[in-house]
């Protein structure tokens, strides 16, 4: 059975960093592509950044420059090293993969005070 858990999350304030991990049993990541999504409230989940099989990687605009996204495949975990922190990235953080998604998991409640 495929089980994804987040962590890292926390209470930061503006400017300030938080690194997020994703671990997984039952599946290899380095086999897919898998990304990080973030959902606040009242608002839909949106995917924030990616890596692919091939280490490529990719963000959407409002992340670029301030986030990282790595894997370490001994671990077999995916992290978001998240920087610079805004009001505006507060929700609460999911990992999966890109195409097929599992199950999701509880996530991982980020909030960053002004």
């Amino acid at each position: 059975q495929v089980q994804l858990v987040e962590s890292g999350g926390g209470l930061v304030q503006a400017g300030g960093s938080l690194r997020l991990s994703c671990a997984a049993s039952g599946t290899t990541l380095r086999l897919f592509t898998i990304g990080w999504y973030r959902q606040a409230p009242g608002k839909q989940r949106e995917l924030v950044a990616y890596i692919s099989r091939d280490g490529s990687t990719n963000y959407t605009d409002s992340v670029k420059g301030r986030f990282t996204i790595s894997r370490d495949n001994a671990r077999n975990t995916v992290y978001l090293q998240m920087n610079s922190l805004k009001p505006e990235d507060t929700a609460v953080y999911y990992c999966n993969k890109v195409f097929y998604a599992y199950n999701w998991g509880q996530g991982t409640q980020v909030t960053v005070s002004s």
